[in-house]
């Protein structure tokens, strides 16, 4: 039912992808919430890793389409849901070290920008959720097993795709 409510306020294509991932995010961090079930539960925020290769002014788009899906299906940030986001600024090399603070805080799940971010997230963890927003090849990279069943702890939205690259060129000619 959130699926079909979230695909019928899409009405806009563009925004439709944020808000996919947004939905992948809270329904990662809801079974992971579910997990520990005891006597008594603690109230505890879930908690959202943000890793992108830019900066914050450069993933403006990105992330405000982050915050309208998650708003839309009822979190708000500092409530109901924490976010840390990390930056590298363009800085590969400061994927590790930002990938391992996500870790480190207890991170529930970890939305990545780009193949580099995703690889660095998927070295860093192998039991933390990764939401890769956008990145290049995740089958190529061995990221994940195939886009139909991904298997691991990696997931999420692939900017290539050998089939549909075929199908462009076809279309093309």
């Amino acid at each position: 039912m959130i699926v079909s409510r979230l695909i019928m306020r899409s009405g806009r294509p563009r925004g439709f992808h944020h808000r996919w991932i947004g939905l992948c995010i809270l329904l990662t961090v809801l079974v992971l919430a579910a997990l520990p079930v005891g006597a008594q539960q603690s109230k505890r925020i879930p908690r959202v890793g943000w890793l992108s290769g830019g900066d914050s002014s450069s993933s403006s788009s990105q992330l405000e389409g982050f915050r309208q899906g998650l708003r839309e299906l009822g979190y708000v940030e500092g409530q109901n849901i924490r976010v840390e986001y990390r930056w590298a600024e363009g800085k590969s090399n400061r994927y590790p070290a930002l990938v391992s603070e996500l870790v480190n805080l207890g991170a529930d799940v970890i939305v990545t920008w780009g193949t580099q971010a995703t690889l660095a997230a998927k070295q860093a963890t192998n039991t933390i959720s990764i939401v890769a927003g956008g990145a290049g090849d995740l089958i190529g990279e061995g990221l994940v097993a195939s886009l139909a069943r991904p298997g691991g702890n990696v997931t999420g939205l692939t900017n290539i795709d050998p089939d549909l690259s075929a199908k462009r060129l076809q279309l093309l000619r």
